[in-house]
Formats: C-alpha cells, sequence, structure tokens
C-alpha cells in the first residue's frame, strides 16, 4: 500500500516548516554526511542553518578535507558526526582545526540501537546479523571532544544508524538538547522544532512499514553492508554483500561467493551505489537470475536541507519495492 501524492506531500510539509531569517548570532554548527544535515537542519529551522562537509555524491568512507572545511570547523561552535567509524578523515581535524567546538558524536547517544557488523561476503539466510543492544554508556549531551578518547570502542558496530527512523528520532532530541545548551535564547524553537519533526518520523515510518511489507522474505545482496538498519526495522532480507569496504575492491573468492549464494538462495536482485565501482555488480550477477537495482544510503544525488532525510527513506523503499516487488 502506497501513500497517494497528496498524503506524501502532507507528510512531507511536516518536516518543512516556513522559513524564517537566520539570527546574526545563531550557533555556527557543522554536519559531516547530509542525511544528519537533514535532521540538524530540521531543528534548527527559522534560527540557522548548519554547515556541510560531505557535499553532492562524495563518500564519507573517502573523503579528503578541503580548507574550506578547515576554514568551518574552526569557527564551529558545535560538530555533528556519525563518529571515528564511518567519517575517519575527520578525527585529526576536529583536534586541530576545532579544539574549541562542542562535539555531538552520535554513536554514543543514550538510547540509540546500534548493531554488529556482519563478516563475510555471504550472510546466513535467515540470521541477519540483527543484534542490537541500546547504547546506554554515554551521556548523550554533547561533550568536548578533548576529554574523550574514542578509541576503537565501536569497531565492530555498523555507524549507519541514520537508516532507522528511530535512530533519527534520537538524533532529533540529542541535537536539540545540544543546541538548546549552547543557545538558551533559542531553546524553546529548538525544541518546537524537534516534536514537529518527531511526529513527521513517526509518520514516514508507518509509510515505509506499509511499502515495504510485501518484500519481507524476497532475498537480495547489497554493494556493501549500508543497509543493515534499514533491514532491521523493516523486516527485509539481504543475504550478503559485495564488498566489506566501498574503497577496497573485492577479491575474485567473494565474488565467487557471493555468485554462488545468489544462485543457492533465489536472490531476486544486486543493488549498486551511486558513489562506486557499477562494474562490480555486473559481474556479481553474471550467469545468475537476478536482476540489478540502485540503493544509495546517503543521498547522493539529492540536494541538501530538511526534505532530504524522508526523500532518502523513500527512494531506498522506492528501488527495493521495484527491484525485489515484480
Amino acid at each position: 500500500m502506497r501513500l497517494n501524492a497528496l498524503s506524501a506531500a502532507l507528510l512531507s510539509a511536516l518536516f518543512v516548516s516556513p522559513a524564517l531569517p537566520a539570527l546574526a548570532d545563531a550557533p555556527k554548527v557543522v554536519v559531516s554526511i547530509k542525511p544528519i544535515h537533514s535532521l540538524v537542519a530540521a531543528v534548527m529551522q527559522g534560527v540557522g542553518e548548519p554547515a556541510l562537509l560531505v557535499r553532492g555524491g562524495a563518500s564519507p568512507h573517502s573523503y579528503a578535507m578541503k580548507p574550506s572545511d578547515a576554514k568551518a570547523l574552526s569557527a564551529a561552535d558545535l560538530v555533528v558526526w556519525v563518529g571515528p567509524e564511518l567519517e575517519s578523515f575527520l578525527e585529526k581535524p576536529l583536534k586541530a582545526n576545532a579544539p574549541k567546538a562542542r562535539l555531538l558524536t552520535l554513536m554514543e547517544l543514550k538510547g540509540l540501537t546500534l548493531l554488529e557488523s556482519r563478516e563475510g561476503g555471504a550472510w546466513e539466510a535467515h540470521d541477519h546479523g540483527h543484534e542490537s543492544h541500546d547504547h546506554k554508556g554515554h551521556d548523550h549531551k554533547a561533550h568536548d571532544h578533548k576529554d574523550h578518547d574514542h578509541g576503537d570502542e565501536h569497531e565492530e558496530l555498523n555507524s549507519h544508524i541514520w537508516l532507522d527512523p528511530a535512530n533519527a528520532r534520537a538524533i532529533v532530541v540529542a541535537t536539540a538538547e545540544a543546541l538548546a545548551a549552547r543557545d538558551p535564547a533559542d531553546a524553546e524553537a529548538y525544541r518546537t522544532n524537534a516534536d514537529r519533526t518527531l511526529q513527521a518520523l513517526d509518520a514516514l515510518d508507518a509509510e515505509l512499514k506499509a511499502t515495504l511489507a510485501p518484500l519481507k522474505d524476497k532475498p537480495f545482496v547489497v554493494f556493501h553492508d549500508a543497509y543493515q538498519y534499514f533491514e532491521a526495522r523493516y523486516d527485509l532480507s539481504a543475504v550478503g554483500s559485495i564488498t566489506v569496504s566501498p574503497d577496497r575492491r573485492p577479491s575474485a573468492k567473494r565474488l565467487s561467493a557471493i555468485r554462488a549464494k545468489i544462485g543457492g538462495l533465489g536472490a531476486a536482485c544486486v543493488f549498486a551505489e551511486p558513489q562506486f565501482e557499477p562494474a562490480l555488480v555486473q559481474t556479481v550477477v553474471e550467469g545468475t537470475k537476478a536482476k540489478t537495482g540502485v540503493l544509495d544510503p546517503e543521498g547522493a544525488d539529492l540536494a541538501e536541507g530538511v526534505a532530504l532525510y524522508p526523500t532518502l527513506l523513500r527512494n531506498l523503499a522506492a528501488s527495493l519495492r521495484g527491484c525485489l516487488g515484480a
């Protein structure tokens, strides 16, 4: 069941309130990637606009800092990122260029659902590694990164946390509280924006559940293990990934294992990603009956801003439905 165009438009409107002129003294906020930037922008509507580091179709897995990025960090009051397991390019610049900025590390949020990373190219058919736990060991408020040693604490956790709308809710709440602490004069605006965004996330979640329900038992293969939170939320059946890390080409042995998995389980579709080499997907499906599609976990082709997050998740659902639904 799909919402009609009018209903979808009304739902999108919940994310976007009438824009008010940004105040000159609004906090300077820097966000690492587009999906998180979208959520932070929703909280800041009418007060200010966050800056974005990884723009366009660039990937945080292989991003190289620019002078303009370093300048933005040096002026930042608050930096919002997922954590070193996703944006490793930011670890040294945060210490060198933003020593006074407060840091909101999303992998440390209290109440966030975190999933273990899956190993190997082919996962078990009915055990997708959806072992989750509530991450309660950290203060959910923004903190000074100089006082925290990240170490390897999240080394084995999947970092694509934003693809579960329940995690997006935690991100919105934490962002509103971090901004309210930094800018008490606008605390009410941040919290009002957050409440509206939470309502929109609930409606989006319900829409996606209805759209994806028919795909529950249809196996598919992804380019890299970026969708586990989306799979767990909507009970989808990914059975493997082509590559462990999108910046490393998979071995011939791995490609062979994935091809065998496709044939053995009758995987209906293999999904590429717009940022990475599409030829690998054609290599994997050669000799199988699987179709190909594209999934984008970060919104490479979407314009940055408040509307990006709901559009990103709807696009994932539409791609899955289009390839698996036939």
